[in-house]
């Protein structure tokens, strides 16, 4: 039985308490690379609400009228299968970098990393780079504290709430969010979804951090499965750098027996999730590249060549050669070319246009006065396109069948479902089974490429 001592310690292991990181600023090519990605990124996603097109909202997610606009185009519920589409685009798209160059995605442009990059860029304007910030965090509560720790608090309440308006103005427009802001006069779902994203925002960037992706986002764990020792990685190089160790500048390191790691850890804190690059590839590394950028200053100061921190592949760190086209990513490629170009053209020879047809099942058929079989049809026209269109109705598949609809040709405005019953009647003659295919063709009248085709069945007895 174990002591209450060792009870404890594995207690004290397993929940380790959280310790603060104050990753250092640092400055350089991957640094710029981050900020021109956080600035392209956030101006996108804080501008595009605000842009008009055809005198409505360029961007908007309809929900009320079920409605999606995309500039000049406009998604329906029955366009959901672009969003799958898009979904898989997305995976086959991360899959394909991953396994090229690693977590591309996760240090340059994944939502939690752009937003903590700018968090974290008001922290050090408001409270300093990282001793300052040490320095602030350990001394007692005084009247500076408080003033320093409510101003960025504050700007991050401000950051995070206007980062919900946002988010809701691409379901609300944003004009008139803005206007009904102004007036205290948003519904009780916006200001729920404004406040619950703005938290969201202030708890993960501000907060968690590093935490988000090290114990919540999958993608940590299952990246290894992407790698091979063809990716290119950030990683150490230990042939070179080892026996790590201090040493004045000018001194060559072969003399006192080193490598050219001066043991300086910039590496350590500048890293957002506070790892030892050194210790070689970790889940944890999110690929930012700040230890690239300040190693390299570092090695520019001590008269070493840069690189000793870089991206590379296992391979070529073992003087192999690296193999760019391999089947992985070729398979990735392929996919990723193939559901592009099938969205693509779905989306460009995309039909503004459906039909609905439901045939009326209370009465299989019926026998007119003249001798005809009769099916009834409930036909739902629904117009997708942003302009009203007057369309007509025909059928073919047998002979002689006659089409009567209460209204032919049928006005339908701009976005808007039209209901409209249709009767066909056939000689029962022409029937040579009890179930025959017949199709409804419908056509815009000012338009004649808008047109439909859909197939239906037609039921009677057979003589």
């Amino acid at each position: 039985m174990a002591e209450p001592a060792q009870k404890d310690a594995v207690v004290e292991e397993i929940y380790k308490k959280h310790e603060k990181i104050y990753p250092r600023e640092v400055h350089g090519f991957f640094a710029h690379m981050r900020l021109l990605a956080m600035t392209v990124l956030l101006g996108l996603y804080y501008g595009v609400p605000w842009l008009q097109w055809d005198g409505r909202q360029a961007v908007l997610f309809d929900l009320p009228h079920r409605k999606f606009y995309i500039f000049d185009w406009v998604f329906w519920p029955q366009d959901f299968f672009y969003l799958a589409l898009l979904l898989m685009i997305a995976a086959f798209a991360l899959f394909f970098f991953t396994t090229l160059a690693g977590r591309l995605w996760c240090g340059y442009a994944c939502p939690q990393t752009v937003w903590t990059e700018l968090f974290m860029w008001i922290e050090h304007r408001v409270e300093g780079d990282r001793p300052q910030q040490m320095k602030l965090d350990k001394m007692p509560w005084n009247a500076r504290k408080i003033r320093i720790k409510a101003t960025k608090h504050a700007l991050w309440f401000l950051l995070a709430l206007w980062t919900g308006f946002t988010f809701v103005g691409y379901f609300t427009p944003i004009r008139e969010l803005w206007h009904d802001a102004l007036a205290f006069q948003l519904s009780g779902w916006e200001t729920f979804w404004i406040f619950f994203y703005g938290f969201a925002t202030w708890g993960n960037a501000g907060f968690m951090r590093e935490q988000v992706c090290t114990y919540m986002c999958p993608y940590a764990r299952f990246q290894g499965a992407m790698f091979d020792r063809d990716t290119l990685i950030i990683s150490y190089d230990a042939k070179r750098g080892e026996p790590r160790g201090s040493r004045k500048r000018g001194v060559d390191p072969r003399e006192l027996g080193l490598g050219d790691c001066i043991d300086c850890t910039l590496c350590v804190q500048v890293c957002p999730t506070g790892i030892d690059i050194r210790n070689g590839l970790q889940y944890q590394c999110i690929g930012c590249a700040a230890c690239i950028d300040v190693c390299n200053e570092v090695m520019e100061k001590m008269g070493y060549p840069k690189g000793l921190i870089r991206y590379t592949t296992e391979n070529q760190m073992e003087g192999k050669p690296t193999h760019i086209l391999r089947p992985r990513v070729i398979i990735y490629g392929l996919l990723l070319l193939l559901f592009t170009s099938a969205t693509l053209y779905g989306i460009a020879t995309r039909t503004p246009l459906e039909l609905d047809i439901i045939r009326d099942r209370n009465t299989l058929y019926r026998e007119t006065d003249e001798g005809l079989v009769e099916n009834v049809y409930q036909l739902k026209i629904v117009n997708m396109d942003e302009k009203p269109h007057r369309y007509r109705l025909s059928i073919k598949g047998l002979p002689g069948m006659v089409l009567d609809a209460d209204q032919n040709p049928i006005d339908v405005p701009a976005g808007t479902v039209e209901e409209e019953t249709a009767r066909v009647r056939v000689d029962p003659v022409e029937l040579k089974r009890a179930s025959s295919e017949i199709t409804f063709v419908i056509k815009a009248e000012d338009n004649p490429k808008l047109h439909l085709e859909q197939p239906a069945r037609f039921v009677g007895p057979v003589l």
